[in-house]
């Protein structure tokens, strides 16, 4: 979130709703103190503010003996934002308010392999009437926010690079998506997302993130210096296809031969199952069997653990991070699968970056890739130039 200009430039209505969304501010006394703005250019910006629907103002200050102040806070149920976390085999569904918190969620089912033409119409329809299902209308959708496994081009909306989306890549999304709203459509990496969901909240503090997806896939998010990284090509965190020996010669569902992916990705972990003569389908399956004590799935997720704590030794010694998240389908047995993590990334990577390095769960469970993608979009929508632009339209 940008902060004001400074006394070269005056803040604009933009600046200013930014301070009242982030809590900074929250009277007008407050505004002029951080913005020096005089009186009258505060009340005349927190005025199109409160036009245009995203400021309210309520009476609860502490008076200085005469009226108590005017309070103003961003409000949040001003709008909608809808977001979709599309994987393999399910796409979740989201209605959000203004401040990325969920009203209503729905899961679709798909067929694995299904293609954009297949799958995109049933998502723009399940929104419209998830929407409708909690009284809102597309005049109040602000924006969507789309997630995809694998690399995606986010100036064109479409995945660019993805082993598990056949037909996916270089398919835009945004035609799929016309009757729902004219609003902006986001899409993004699954872990891109998420790793913005994590830094909501008490966890904003962390300017400098790493998220690690276990899932049926690895994947990483990566933040630095409070900034998302995704990289030249948006390939920045496809830390599933890094080459390691104890994949040596094992061939990966990309087409490639090594990688960490083809030993300790969920793909790779149901197969070995499978080929024992288990009955596992999912990743799922296998956590679910964890969970009730079965040794086998217990050993392969904790060596899942080792060979992914082997490659983000890598990534800790070159970024750094305050905090290592942990989230995915493998994340629901986090003691199992951190306890084979710590004992290779603290054994590869160099002590200066480990002494104060904490490794945590991921805070929104399951619901992390539609709270990214809600989150993704409103930090779009919500900017401060975006705001100045609403602004100068209405008026």
């Amino acid at each position: 979130m940008r902060t004001p200009r400074g006394t070269t430039s005056p803040a604009t209505g933009g600046d200013i709703f930014a301070l009242i969304r982030s809590g900074q501010a929250t009277t007008r006394t407050e505004i002029g103190n951080l913005t020096g703005l005089s009186r009258t250019a505060v009340a005349a910006r927190v005025a199109t503010l409160q036009a245009s629907g995203l400021v309210t103002e309520y009476e609860e200050g502490v008076s200085t003996g005469g009226r108590p102040p005017a309070k103003l806070a961003f409000h949040v149920r001003a709008g909608v934002v809808l977001s979709a976390a599309v994987g393999r085999s399910r796409t979740q569904l989201a209605v959000c308010d203004l401040a990325g918190d969920i009203i209503a969620t729905e899961d679709v089912e798909q067929e694995i392999g299904a293609s954009p033409a297949e799958l995109m119409p049933i998502v723009a329809q399940r929104l419209i009437e998830l929407r409708e299902g909690v009284g809102e209308t597309a005049a109040r959708t602000v924006g969507i926010g789309i997630s995809l496994p694998g690399t995606v081009d986010i100036e064109r909306g479409c995945s660019l690079n993805s082993p598990m989306m056949s037909g996916w890549d270089g398919v835009p999304l945004h035609p799929f998506l016309a009757e729902v709203t004219d609003a902006p459509i986001l899409v993004d990496n699954d872990a891109n997302v998420m790793v913005l969901a994590e830094r909501r909240g008490d966890r904003r503090e962390f300017a400098d993130m790493l998220l690690i997806k276990a899932s049926t896939g690895l994947g990483a998010g990566v933040v630095s210096g409070g900034v998302l990284q995704r990289g030249a090509l948006g390939a920045a965190g496809e830390i599933g296809h890094t080459k390691i020996t104890a994949a040596q010669g094992m061939t990966c569902r990309c087409g490639d031969v090594g990688c960490v992916e083809a030993v300790a990705g969920g793909w790779a972990i149901v197969r070995s199952l499978q080929e024992q003569g288990r009955e596992v389908a999912h990743i799922r399956d296998v956590i679910a069997l964890a969970l009730a004590g079965d040794a086998d799935a217990r050993r392969m997720i904790r060596e899942s653990g080792r060979r992914i704590g082997e490659v983000l030794s890598g990534a800790v010694n070159l970024l750094n991070p305050e905090v290592v998240i942990v989230g995915g389908d493998m994340a629901q047995a986090y003691d199992t699968l951190v306890a084979g993590l710590r004992e290779t990334l603290y054994g590869k990577a160099i002590s200066v970056a480990t002494q104060q390095l904490q490794i945590l769960p991921w805070t929104h469970g399951e619901l992390s890739g539609v709270v990214g993608s809600a989150t993704m979009a409103l930090d779009h929508v919500l900017s401060v130039d975006a705001v100045d632009q609403l602004l100068v339209q209405q008026k």
